[in-house]
């Protein structure tokens, strides 16, 4: 069986989906499956309008091409018409929700038009229990057992990161740098945490000024980091070194960067909303969204060195559970249940 596997967000500077696609390209691989990935360099998948002609246009006739038996949808789009079964990954449905800022076009093709789409597929992957309940909450009709739960894996690189014990005054921040990841809420409380700092990386939108002027007006620009997109021996750099990772998000989906942190066996700190609580679990700090000072407490106690021991403890479980093997052995039994044969 082959499999055309949608790796247009592979393409430039690679995010949370574009990791999401590349690491289940390789443990399908693994599977022994004939993955085809289908992208194109020279459209800039951060576009609007170049994202709509892949998704719409170019996907399609490349699937259509490559001699596919299935086209999986990794990235959260599906094409109007491609004449072959479509797997689609629903990462979440944050266009509906926390999307507020964006132009009205994109929300409404991210959004009600994307979720019109899954009606039509062969079958829902989704990354966590949370983003399977938010999709059925707006998608009336679906059957809960058509949606698949599969969390996604991490990278070997985190899993293989050799811990110093941190450096005591760096909290990590990955992820794009918009609003629903709520940095201010780490550059408010920065203040009280003496000799600390924030390092942030990730895309950057006009949230991220916002984020600077905050900083300057508490004290504490020289303190914030927004260092964008980085290699990624700089990223595997940082999770060697921070002294935590702090996840304040107020939507997420998945939360790659908690996982990422449990993997390498950094000490973390997430939100009470979403899909985090669910990922971190027992194994980190999880605060309420809006309480500085239990934000400021625990931040203070993985500054200090408290934490280290027990993200060590808990790491090879966090490993085992985000295993890219696991993941991709979930999407082969979804894709041999759509073909009706073994593969």
């Amino acid at each position: 069986m082959k499999v055309a596997l949608d790796a247009q967000l592979c393409v430039g500077t690679a995010t949370g989906i574009g990791e999401y696609v590349a690491g289940l390209s390789r443990a399908l691989r693994r599977q022994q499956l004939n993955v085809v990935e289908l992208r194109e360099p020279r459209l800039d998948p951060w576009r609007f309008d170049r994202r709509v002609l892949w998704d719409q246009v170019i996907l399609p006739l490349r699937a259509r091409a490559s001699g596919a038996d299935l086209l999986h949808c990794a990235s959260g789009t599906m094409p109007l018409f491609v004449g072959m079964p479509i797997v689609v990954t629903v990462h979440d449905v944050a266009w509906l929700h926390v999307q507020a800022h964006a132009r009205p076009y994109a929300r409404y093709y991210f959004g009600r038009f994307s979720l019109e789409r899954y009606r039509h597929a062969a079958a829902i992957v989704v990354d966590s229990f949370f983003s399977r309940d938010a999709l059925l909450e707006v998608l009336a009709g679906i059957d809960r057992a058509a949606v698949r739960v599969v969390y996604p894996g991490v990278a070997q690189e985190f899993c293989d990161v050799a811990r110093n014990g941190g450096d005591g005054r760096t909290i990590l921040a990955v992820g794009t740098v918009e609003r629903r990841k709520n940095l201010k809420l780490l550059i408010r409380v920065l203040p009280q945490l003496k000799g600390a700092r924030i390092v942030c990386v990730g895309p950057q939108t006009p949230y991220a000024r916002e984020c600077e002027e905050l900083a300057g007006r508490l004290g504490v620009a020289e303190r914030l980091e927004l260092r964008g997109y980085v290699a990624r021996e700089e990223l595997i750099a940082l999770y060697r070194e921070a002294a935590v990772v702090a996840v304040p998000s107020r939507y997420e989906g998945f939360g790659y960067a908690a996982a990422q942190a449990l993997c390498s066996g950094v000490p973390c700190v997430v939100s009470d909303r979403t899909s985090l609580p669910e990922i971190v679990g027992d194994d980190g700090g999880i605060a309420s969204i809006d309480d500085a000072v239990a934000w400021t407490a625990m931040l203070e106690a993985a500054l200090r060195g408290d934490w280290e021991s027990s993200a060590s403890r808990v790491r090879a479980g966090a490993i085992a559970r985000f295993s890219w093997d696991a993941s991709a052995g979930e999407v082969k039994r979804v894709y041999e249940a759509i073909c009706g044969k073994g593969l």
